[in-house]
């Protein structure tokens, strides 16, 4: 399973002050860390980037490939800007990513096949809502793969994002539970050993005692990666919850086995 650092992010201070300063330092430092920490990829969440999408999300992707040439994950809705990133990126980039909404259909789907770019697919509704159950999230995941391939995407590209849920919503335990079985069901239903990914940190949003969110956070980690998660979107600075993924990986891979492999 593969670590992706959601730590690049415009809602933190630093981050949102080095943009707007166009001041590559911070952003390098923090990249700096993420890698340090394990990170196998980084996502670069710019946010929609209203004003100067192109110019800023193009300095974002140069700061972060400044430091590091592992893969990353153009995390924005502002089709411009996603765009600009994948027109400079000089590593493997996946676009982070699409769903059934109509305007992400037409103008984020696309480029795709026009950058030969690996895209991520979420399972929401068209009106972005989170489907209720199990059923509903496969469904999703036929209709979706269905515009995918009408889009003439080779099928390779997609990654699905089942959605996972935060545990505070009154049913979010029991959706978090059936994602597990949405996980290892989608290549059997698609037809393809078709990737996914889940965003960790999504589980325990809201407020709640940080060590029993970091101790959830561990618990499902190896739940997910049992299940075949190819890809763990999350907190790099959660130290104990990345050496439970290289524990996993040690493990489960094909290698022989050793202490000083992880």
């Amino acid at each position: 399973m593969i670590v992706v650092s959601d730590n690049l992010q415009i809602t933190h201070g630093a981050v949102d002050r080095a943009v707007k300063e166009m001041d590559p330092a911070p952003i390098r430092e923090l990249v700096r860390q993420c890698v340090a920490a394990g990170a196998d990829a980084v996502d670069i969440n710019s946010g929609p980037l209203s004003r100067d999408p192109e110019k800023k999300m193009a300095f974002l992707v140069e700061a972060v490939q400044s430091i590091t040439d592992l893969p990353v994950l153009l995390d924005t809705t502002n089709p411009k800007a996603m765009e600009a990133g994948l027109q400079v990126s000089k590593s493997r980039t996946i676009i982070n990513g699409f769903s059934l909404e109509p305007a992400k259909l037409e103008r984020i789907l696309p480029l795709a096949g026009k950058y030969d770019a690996d895209i991520i697919g979420y399972l929401l509704y068209p009106n972005s809502h989170v489907p209720a159950d199990e059923s509903e999230r496969l469904n999703v995941a036929v209709e979706l793969f269905g515009a995918f391939q009408r889009a003439g995407v080779d099928r390779e590209r997609l990654i699905i994002d089942p959605i996972v849920a935060p545990v505070m919503w009154e049913d979010g335990n029991r959706q978090d539970m059936e994602i597990l079985s949405v996980i290892r069901t989608l290549p059997d239903l698609l037809g393809f050993p078709v990737r996914t990914i889940a965003g960790i940190s999504n589980l325990t949003t809201g407020h709640g005692p940080l060590d029993k969110k970091l101790r959830l956070e561990r618990t499902y980690l190896p739940m997910l990666a049992a299940a075949g998660l190819s890809m763990a979107l999350m907190n790099v600075f959660h130290t104990e919850s990345v050496m439970t993924v290289r524990a996993f990986n040690a493990l489960a891979g094909d290698r022989i086995f050793t202490w000083a492999g992880w």
